[in-house]
């Protein structure tokens, strides 16, 4: 039996056959991914958790699959660009998720502190400014 993690430490790659690794989270984590350095976690899908308090700089979007967004701490707006058609989704209570359809982009809005988990697959994932 291991010990207890914290998910915003370490995050969690549930690889396609059951196997679950742990992905230790460093700054250039993110910029890392982008630029192609995990290619392992394109396969199944990585469950990462992180704290903001100002809307997000960015739209993404996952064509593999649907992603899970979920509220543990806080509260957001994620907003889905739906055929150019901007969609809001209210998580005010901590368990609240949305599932994000494949290939939808989306970003997330809020003020207060607040703390999400994703569930994501991360082949092809892609990332524009908001704004743009």
């Amino acid at each position: 039996m291991g010990s207890a993690r914290d998910i915003l430490d370490t995050y969690l790659h549930f690889r396609d056959g059951g196997r679950v690794d742990p992905v230790p989270v460093s700054d250039a984590f993110w910029g890392e991914l982008a630029a192609g350095r995990h290619p392992q976690l394109d396969q199944g899908r990585l469950m990462t958790a992180f704290t903001f308090s100002a809307p997000w700089s960015m739209w993404e979007r996952h064509p593999a699959g649907e992603e899970l967004v979920m509220l543990l701490e806080g509260a957001a707006t994620l907003v889905l660009d739906e055929a150019g058609q901007e969609r809001t989704v209210e998580l005010r209570r901590p368990g609240s998720y949305v599932l994000v359809p494949p290939g939808v982009w989306h970003t997330a809005r809020t003020s207060v502190p607040t703390t999400m988990l994703f569930l994501t697959p991360g082949a092809g994932t892609q990332h524009r400014p908001v704004g743009d």
